[in-house]
């Protein structure tokens, strides 16, 4: 270190150029400001000097590097396949194991058998509002697990929709129109093992539900109160028949009992033309109504008479019950008058 040296000090911020040395330890330091500042020689280090015997610290020339030649990317368009213009897709479930059919788990796929990608959303019914479940894109001949479920929690899948767009990627294509597809899953289903059937999509037996058609919707399979008794007003309309009957009440019978008798062919005098849903919902309106007019009855006592047959009638009621009437008590109804086909329950 030497007069005219530059250095910055160790210990603290700051530095400047060497003017003078007070002894062997001291060197006086001016800052940029003019003042001398008297610091220990250890305490500074040397940054620049003009002593051509020391070395000073030089940045290596950059050296410019040429440019990387592009890249060309070569994409190789998908194989169609013949007829896969025509949309067919399908909502299917796969038992994982279809030997234990009462207590194995079951998968949701959706299938796009057609050369046309998707854009979907897969939604379930939470009362009056819809919950999303899974969404995506969905490629050309392709199924996509959408998820896994058990029986406890079949009854949150009973009312589904489907949304889907179609369109293609990498040619000019056919414009299709936006799908969107509610289906009223029958659950009794999932507890039956000839339910489940061969297809080509899957190599265990599945339970497919179509969504598109040979480029056609299908047709609503959920089918809404409302819409029921729109269907059956224009068929009162068009055809003669005798008037529809409300639910039958037989009165008051012992101990202030109202019993109403749900079975189809009590209720309706002709269901031509109905499918087993709208039967179904039609059973159920009517079991609504019933508890609508008796709702500020406390302590009422209803049975409703459905019958044995494969439970599918009693156990949407069971459903109704759980969910819309959590309050109101129910039991199976006295076996000795009505056997294993009514349940009776009491408004609260």
């Amino acid at each position: 270190m030497k007069i005219g040296d530059k250095v910055r000090f160790l210990n603290e911020v700051g530095g400047g150029i060497v003017k003078g040395f007070q002894g062997k330890d001291i060197v006086l330091v001016e800052d940029a400001d003019g003042f001398d500042i008297p610091m220990p020689v250890r305490g500074c280090v040397v940054v620049e000097t003009d002593n051509y015997n020391m070395a000073k610290k030089t940045q290596p020339p950059k050296v410019e590097q040429p440019a990387p030649a592009p890249v060309v990317q070569r994409h190789i368009l998908s194989q169609e396949r013949r007829g896969g213009d025509v949309l067919n897709l399908f909502l299917a479930f796969v038992p994982q194991d279809v030997k234990a059919i009462h207590t194995t788990r079951f998968e949701a796929y959706l299938v796009n058998d057609s050369n046309y990608a998707c854009y979907y959303t897969y939604l379930c019914a939470d009362n009056k509002s819809w919950v999303v479940r899974a969404h995506g894109f969905l490629e050309p001949n392709m199924k996509y697990l959408l998820e896994e479920f058990d029986k406890s929690e079949l009854n949150e899948r009973e009312h589904l929709a489907v949304q889907l767009l179609p369109f293609k990627t990498e040619r000019p294509f056919k414009l299709k129109p936006p799908v969107g597809v509610e289906l009223r899953l029958d659950t009794v289903k999932f507890y039956k093992l000839h339910t489940f059937t061969e297809s080509d999509f899957f190599d265990t037996p599945s339970l497919l539900y179509d969504l598109v058609k040979d480029d056609q919707p299908a047709k609503q399979i959920y089918v809404s109160a409302e819409e029921l008794q729109t269907a059956l007003m224009q068929k009162k309309e068009s055809a003669p028949r005798k008037p529809l009957q409300a639910p039958v009440a037989k009165g008051e019978a012992k101990g202030g009992i109202v019993e109403v008798d749900l079975h189809i062919d009590e209720l309706l005098d002709d269901t031509r033309g109905m499918t087993n849903a709208e039967i179904l919902q039609y059973q159920l309106d009517q079991f609504r109504q019933t508890l609508a007019r008796y709702a500020q009855k406390r302590e009422q006592r209803i049975v409703f008479i459905h019958g044995k047959g494969d439970g599918v009638l009693r156990k949407a009621l069971l459903d109704e019950l759980k969910r819309r009437y959590p309050t109101y008590r129910h039991q199976d109804a006295s076996f000795q008058e009505y056997g294993f086909g009514a349940t009776m329950v009491t408004v609260k």
